[in-house]
């Protein structure tokens, strides 16, 4: 991703305020918008409700940095049933359910989705441990899972995760690709990542599919 989404190593934000004993929800509307996600998320009509993490990306950046955590989760989720038409605007702006609308069925992931976990597979390994690689410089708006911060930047293989499938986004139809790759833990020095203000005994770990990287 290109845009305020990807917050990692950015500045002007200041310092990152930690509460002490923060609870896991701040008010009950958050459990509910979570359990909500929870709800939809094994059906989702997945021909069209496309990847979450994409669609977080389609808020303007005003309305991203002015949301907070659950406020967003919300937002995507609300915009999505309005297009799928589980929900009308109507409805919304009335609290009120209209028992004439008919919700369309809701479509379960195909058989052959593969998820987010670690699948049980094997594929050759375009890279080994301990050797040099350079992240690519990927661009463009579709949905991809490497940090901007390290694109272009040389790092070493630290470990080999398994196989996974490929959760980046198509731009036009929002799909998850089926495509399975190695995921690789990446090693980079701050100092490579931000030159002087970096420290050379500080390091940075990121995951990275396989097709994120390339032989330096």
């Amino acid at each position: 991703m290109n845009s305020i989404h990807d917050m990692g190593g950015m500045h002007g934000f200041g310092p990152i305020e930690v509460e002490k004993n923060e609870p896991v929800f701040h008010a009950d509307w958050e459990s509910r918008v979570y359990a909500l996600v929870r709800v939809w998320y094994p059906w989702a009509r997945y021909k069209s409700w496309g990847s979450f993490r994409h669609n977080l990306e389609k808020i303007p950046p005003s309305d991203y940095l002015e949301m907070s955590y659950y406020e967003r989760w919300f937002h995507v989720h609300e915009q999505k049933a309005l297009e799928t038409g589980i929900v009308t605007r109507t409805e919304l702006e009335t609290s009120q359910a209209n028992l004439d609308n008919v919700v369309p069925d809701l479509e379960r992931h195909p058989d052959s989705w593969r998820g987010s976990r670690r699948l049980d597979e094997e594929l050759p390994l375009k890279f080994c441990k301990g050797q040099e690689v350079r992240a690519k410089n990927l661009n463009g708006f579709a949905h991809n899972r490497l940090p901007r911060y390290v694109r272009g930047k040389v790092g070493t293989i630290f470990s080999i995760n398994g196989v996974y499938a490929l959760q980046d986004t198509n731009e036009k139809g929002e799909q998850p690709y089926e495509q399975l790759e190695n995921v690789y833990t990446v090693k980079f020095s701050s100092s490579e990542l931000w030159g002087a203000n970096g420290n050379v005994k500080d390091f940075v770990y990121i995951d990275a599919w396989e097709s994120y990287l390339d032989f330096e």
